[in-house]
């Protein structure tokens, strides 16, 4: 049990180090190939702050635990919606573009409720999985092409948020390109470790303590993918920008599901495991149409409404622990 924990311990931390360094060289080496703050924005720094999710569910599904994957992709958006959202709305009253509202969170619940009706029918196919990695490319490019005339979604919301990250670490001092492709590299790898870890020791775990592979999947691998969001979130809402902490989470939603459900769809077809049909995605179902009904009331997330997200938050993370 000790060798599992320090195993999922390590996992995480190499996990989202990683997560750092990629984020970090992959945008420096777009800067420099010319690559504008609004395509890197909505690309490379949505994808890298859902490259933990992504890494711990390819790694999951290519050992033969399904339940870890897809209990990874909902439970994180599940942390995104209630934890994060709800902690950074007590730090700061959340202001709520109307725009990435209804589309990127529209987008979400759809894919959410895709997701749902094909696992209680048809399973997951790799059909599926490439109509999810289509549906992603065709999202990135339309979101795109519309905010190069409005830049107030979710790509603009990015680019700030990565901007508070870089005011911090001074990323845009000028340093040799040899030296961001080496970060790029190293995160690359420190990802692609931190993950195996991570999946191999919560495997354990749930073996020793007889929690399933998707409660795990759901709590400990969801939460600690989550914190580069987190992170992200707490600090644009210390620094005012609460609205940045909306677009990074209704980015990293989309991400989640489209690119990271395509993928393990892709790489292990199949059933999605029943606690995560019957109790993990109608609960995220629920979970975005609450947090819609509350961002489109007064187009803000007050401090009670962030209140009551955190709250349920808890309340599911208990009972997955005690009851699923």
């Amino acid at each position: 049990m000790l060798i599992a924990s320090f195993t999922l311990l390590v996992g995480f931390v190499v996990l989202i180090v990683g997560g750092e360094l990629l984020v970090r060289g992959a945008v420096r080496v777009a800067e420099r190939a010319g690559m504008s703050q609004l395509l890197i924005g909505l690309t490379i720094v949505g994808f890298g702050t859902s490259a933990p999710e992504l890494v711990a569910s390819v790694e999951a599904a290519r050992s033969g635990s399904p339940g870890i994957a897809w209990g990874n992709v909902v439970g994180s958006n599940l942390a995104n919606s209630l934890l994060i959202l709800g902690t950074a709305s007590l730090i700061l009253p959340m202001v709520v573009p109307r725009g990435p509202l209804w589309r990127d969170g529209g987008l979400a619940l759809i894919a959410t409720i895709g997701l749902w009706i094909v696992a209680r029918t048809s399973g997951i196919t790799i059909a599926v999985g490439f109509g999810f990695l289509t549906l992603l490319l065709a999202y990135l490019g339309y979101a795109y092409w519309a905010e190069k005339t409005q830049p107030v979604g979710a790509s603009a919301l990015h680019e700030k948020a990565e901007s508070l990250e870089v005011a911090d670490t001074h990323l845009h001092d000028e340093q040799p390109l040899w030296r961001s492709i080496l970060t790029l590299l190293v995160g690359m790898v420190m990802i692609v470790a931190g993950g195996r870890w991570l999946v191999q020791g919560a495997v354990e775990i749930a073996f020793i303590i007889g929690m399933s592979e998707a409660v795990i999947g759901l709590t400990v691998i969801a939460i600690g993918t989550s914190l580069p969001e987190l992170v992200t979130s707490i600090i644009a809402a210390y620094k005012g920008a609460s609205a940045v902490a909306l677009g990074n989470v209704l980015g990293s939603n989309i991400f989640n599901l489209l690119l990271i459900g395509g993928v393990t769809a892709v790489i292990s077809p199949g059933s999605i495991p029943i606690e995560i049909t019957n109790y993990g995605l109608p609960l995220l179902i629920a979970a975005s149409l609450l947090l819609m009904l509350f961002a489109a009331t007064g187009r803000k997330i007050s401090r009670w409404e962030g209140a009551i997200l955190l709250f349920l938050y808890m309340v599911q993370l208990i009972y997955n622990v005690v009851a699923v």
